[in-house]
């Protein structure tokens, strides 16, 4: 790996590697080696930034934490004392994710007075390294969504267009990065959380290995789908973030950490690698979004891989396993917030010992979830019922290890899969979410990685005639995410980068830390 040991080692590590001007995480670190701006000042104009956007892509700012972090950073430069990877960089962490001391609502009024008294283990790998911490980032009501526009706090904008969605459930932490308000994020993906919000704001978006990188700490949605991950500017930044949190947790049993170094295995040459195009995944797609993607496949052929056609005839299923599944496991999940253990206690009913507890449950349950948190609950609740348990749930297992095998029998012939991330880009704002069947095939490209547990990557391959990013995704075999990382950096090194949104360099955070000191 990078050796981040000493400074002077730290700004040769840099430069190394051929300069990508959507890096965000070396450039910043290497501004605070060189003092050309304090920590104090980065963490400022971030904070400042993010407090005057109108993007709504934070629930909460902590000015406290990200200031105490700073002036340590600041005390380690001054000392000469050698800096992590993420020391000192600025962070959007996704409201689901537990952190001592700070709220973590889920975006569901059901949590809107929960505070942990633990990390989980991926943030505490990171506070470890003392990234800086700059807020929580708005989120579709407990990772259930695609819109982002299910949060009890306002959905979320894409910073490409204020009037489109900037995807779900990761919608706050992506548009934190693509508006320059963070320099990187952590989000989950449970269905495409991370890589549908990555592919509408323009961003890299990482889906681990599942046991990649551990749960623990993680407020559950679909506990055997679900999987903390980056979103970032580049492949670079996801390199660095996922070195740093996939490590083995006993407090995760499924967790073994990844197996290599990610930055270690960038610029490996790609000569012979096999790149499957898979046939059934453009299926529904946009005839611009079908170009792009396939322009992206003859890109990956141009720096030395082979590239051909390959199909697995069960995708098209993945969605109705995907969603019965997961909503089974989100019903059982959530079954725990009824008002007397855990979550909202209606005000009316509130202190009162008499009142019946069945109806201080349904009235609990009726006032913290919302619309589309009832409607999973009650569907997983149905397909887990005694008449129909054999007719869904157990015929969904079947068919999702069926999917499975045929994913991994692809996968032995060829070293990843190339699909579109989405079939469209970024839809309008209030547009997608009244009709559950449509809202639902909005993840139809992602969901089929999280029913196998496989690595997948999303990463901006050009722009739609509106102006829109369009994602491309490669999935891979398990635990080689670093290898989908490496294939992403050639590929950025290979061709222009999609435009920044309008308005970055003037109006954020990143615009100004980076324009004001000549990067």
């Amino acid at each position: 790996m990078t050796d981040f040991s000493q400074n002077h080692e730290q700004e040769s590590a840099t430069a190394a590697f051929p300069s990508h001007r959507r890096d965000r995480i070396l450039p910043l670190q290497r501004l605070l080696i060189r003092k050309e701006c304090s920590c104090h000042e980065l963490a400022e104009a971030y904070l400042a930034a993010a407090e005057s956007s109108s993007l709504n892509a934070y629930v909460l700012l902590t000015p406290k934490e990200a200031f105490e972090a700073a002036a340590r950073t600041d005390r380690h430069i001054r000392a000469g004392v050698p800096l992590s990877p993420l020391e000192g960089i600025p962070l959007a962490l996704k409201d689901n994710i537990s952190t001592d001391g700070i709220p973590t609502t889920c975006c569901s009024t059901m949590l809107e007075k929960y505070t942990p008294i633990y990390d989980a283990t991926a943030w505490k790998l990171l506070k470890e390294q003392n990234t800086l911490l700059l807020g929580k980032a708005n989120m579709d009501e407990f990772a259930m969504g695609s819109t982002c526009e299910t949060s009890s706090f306002g959905g979320a904008l894409n910073p490409y267009g204020e009037n489109r969605v900037p995807g779900g459930s990761s919608g706050g932490s992506a548009a934190a990065v693509a508006a320059g308000l963070a320099a990187y994020s952590l989000g989950t993906d449970t269905g495409g959380s991370i890589r549908q919000p990555a592919s509408f704001c323009g961003l890299v978006g990482l889906k681990p290995t599942y046991g990649a990188v551990s749960r623990y700490g993680l407020i559950a949605h679909a506990s055997s789908f679900d999987q903390i991950g980056p979103i970032t500017a580049s492949a670079m930044d996801a390199a660095i973030v996922l070195d740093a949190i996939a490590k083995p947790d006993p407090m995760d049993p499924t967790c073994t950490g990844s197996r290599n170094s990610a930055v270690k295995q960038l610029g490996v040459s790609l000569k012979g690698k096999r790149i499957g195009i898979l046939q059934e995944g453009f299926q529904g797609s946009r005839e611009e979004i079908r170009e792009t993607v396939l322009k992206a496949a003859h890109t990956f052929e141009e720096l030395g891989a082979v590239v051909e056609e390959c199909s697995v005839p069960l995708l098209p299923e993945s969605l109705q396993i995907y969603y019965v599944l997961a909503c089974a496991e989100a019903s059982s999940n959530l079954g725990r917030y009824d008002g007397i253990r855990y979550g909202h206690t209606p005000s009316a009913i509130q202190n009162t010992e008499d009142d019946d507890w069945r109806e201080r449950i349904l009235r609990a349950r009726s006032e913290g979830f919302g619309r589309e948190v009832k409607r999973r609950i009650l569907l997983g609740t149905f397909v887990l019922s005694a008449g129909y348990y054999d007719a869904f749930y157990r015929k969904a297992q079947v068919l999702r290890r069926a999917l499975s095998q045929e994913l991994h029998a692809a996968l032995e012939d060829f070293d990843c899969l190339l699909l579109p991330t989405t079939a469209t880009a970024a839809f309008p704002a209030g547009t997608l979410g009244s009709d559950a069947v449509e809202n639902f095939e909005a993840d139809f490209c992602t969901v089929t990685a999280n029913c196998a547990g496989l690595p997948a990557l999303s990463f901006p391959c050009g722009m739609t005639a509106e102006g829109l990013p369009i994602g491309a995704q490669l999935l891979g075999r398990p635990f080689e995410d670093p290898f989908l990382l490496n294939l992403l950096w050639q590929y950025e090194e290979a061709v222009p980068s999609i435009p920044e949104p309008t308005g970055f360099a003037e109006k954020t955070a990143g615009g100004v830390a980076l324009g004001t000191y000549g990067l």
